[in-house]
């Protein structure tokens, strides 16, 4: 069940099972059954959007530089105020030195060490990796997690959410896992992909679990190129009004993407093509080692 379900699943006029019991059965977090997404100020959804679009264009862009962008294009702000909004949305300058995310770490948790350091990857399902992205509306915002194929670039599943539980990452794993198994699957280190929950589904497939070294902010780079697509393709093309037409948009532009959308890197194949073996495989391409220049993701293409 997603998360959504288990809400819609508890009865709070339930005769004989308190909110508290059934929340347990369900396996529920008590406080995700009450979570509201506290809204923000039109001023500030404004700000927010200029953020999100500008660090698809520069994501090596920190708080000043991005105070002063904005400042240039009229808006009055001070650092305090895009420091708060860039960390809600989960966006933070990308350095090979430095890269946060929504994913943030949990002590507690296990971390797994990075095993693709300068691995070829030269056959569909060799690697699995996900990630989680903010996906605006006009009021409020979502988040997105999608579980991707490295040679083939073919989105297996998808989520979205209106909280950062690990359920829906989850959910979309236990999709993903329908349509086959990878030897190694990749995330970063944080607190959904490291709960118990996603690395129990992990170990009982006998998938080696491999994550991002704390500081690498391109052990990742080929989700985080998809991010870029989804959002300069879809997100701010639409203006989302309710999660049901996000969820639809998105469905969507993920049925062109992997079953139209041309890939140069793929030999003007689609990621289907290419994951069903339907077409000649493309080239064998290396895992990035953590080194590259910020300059390198700017140039970057979206394929």
């Amino acid at each position: 069940m997603t998360l959504e379900q288990k809400r819609q699943a508890v009865e709070p006029e339930h005769k004989t099972l308190s909110i508290s019991r059934q929340c347990e059965l369900l396996g529920l977090c008590r406080s995700s059954l009450y979570y509201r997404p506290q809204g923000e100020s039109e001023y500030n959804r404004n700000l927010m959007r200029l953020l999100d679009e500008q660090y698809m264009r520069t994501p090596y862009y920190g708080v000043p530089k991005m105070t002063e962008w904005l400042r240039r294009e009229g808006c009055q702000v001070n650092e305090k105020r895009v420091r708060r909004l860039m960390r809600q949305m989960g966006l933070e300058a990308i350095y090979p030195h430095n890269k946060r995310n929504l994913s943030k770490p949990d002590k507690k948790h296990k971390i797994y060490p990075y095993l693709l350091n300068n691995v070829t990857i030269d056959h569909v399902n060799q690697v699995w990796s996900s990630d989680i992205t903010y996906i605006r509306m006009y009021h409020g915002w979502l988040y997105l997690t999608a579980v991707m194929d490295w040679y083939s670039r073919y989105v297996l599943s998808w989520e979205l959410s209106i909280t950062l539980e690990p359920d829906f990452c989850i959910t979309a794993l236990e999709r993903a896992l329908e349509q086959g198994k990878p030897e190694i699957f990749n995330t970063d280190q944080g607190s959904q992909f490291t709960s118990t929950g996603f690395t129990d589904v992990l170990k009982k497939n006998k998938i080696k679990i491999s994550m991002d070294g704390r500081g690498r902010a391109f052990d990742n780079i080929f989700i985080e190129r998809l991010w870029r697509s989804v959002k300069v393709e879809e997100v701010y093309m639409k203006d989302y009004q309710t999660v049901a037409e996000a969820t639809l948009g998105l469905s969507r532009y993920f049925e062109f993407y992997n079953r139209q959308r041309l890939h140069e890197s793929l030999g003007y194949s689609t990621p289907r093509e290419a994951f069903s073996g339907a077409v000649a495989p493309p080239v064998a391409l290396r895992a990035p080692s953590g080194s590259t220049a910020p300059e390198a993701m700017e140039k970057s293409t979206l394929n």
